[in-house]
């Protein structure tokens, strides 16, 4: 089995980042943004509760389900792309860095290097969308 690690410091407390990868509106705005790739989040944010993130416009999707659920520090998710039989595993630590926090992304069990890298690419895409998430996001917590 081959595994990715990406790691990010970025400018908000970890309940906010919390927020990007929790709250369905903020994945469907940052992950794949929604003016581009018509993406729909659905999120049920508890053990065992699933997540889908589906990209309409550009015909794929992924989900899987919450394996840990630990706010505003860990979160452990399984996940799955659409007609894929692979599922890897996903877990996101936040720490708190000042007035910003250090997040680190673990994403294991790829059965290959070819996999693990395309999904290093495609997070790293993601990731590097946060920050403008971040600054136009309000600061309270919704739903």
């Amino acid at each position: 089995m081959t595994a990715l690690r990406i790691s990010r410091t970025l400018p908000a407390p970890p309940d906010r980042v919390w927020r990007a990868f929790t709250d369905p509106t903020a994945l469907a705005t940052w992950f794949w943004p929604v003016e581009t790739f018509g993406t729909v989040a659905e999120v049920d944010l508890r053990p065992g509760g699933r997540y889908r993130i589906d990209a309409a416009r550009h015909g794929f999707a992924v989900s899987g389900s919450y394996v840990e659920v630990d706010p505003p520090t860990r979160l452990v998710f399984t996940w799955r792309w659409d007609g894929e039989d692979v599922e890897t595993l996903v877990t996101v630590t936040l720490a708190a860095n000042g007035d910003g926090c250090d997040l680190v992304l673990d994403h294991d069990r790829f059965p290959d290097v070819s996999s693990r890298d395309g999904n290093a690419q495609g997070w790293s895409d993601c990731l590097d969308r946060i920050p403008a998430w971040l600054a136009a996001a309000p600061t309270a917590a919704t739903g």
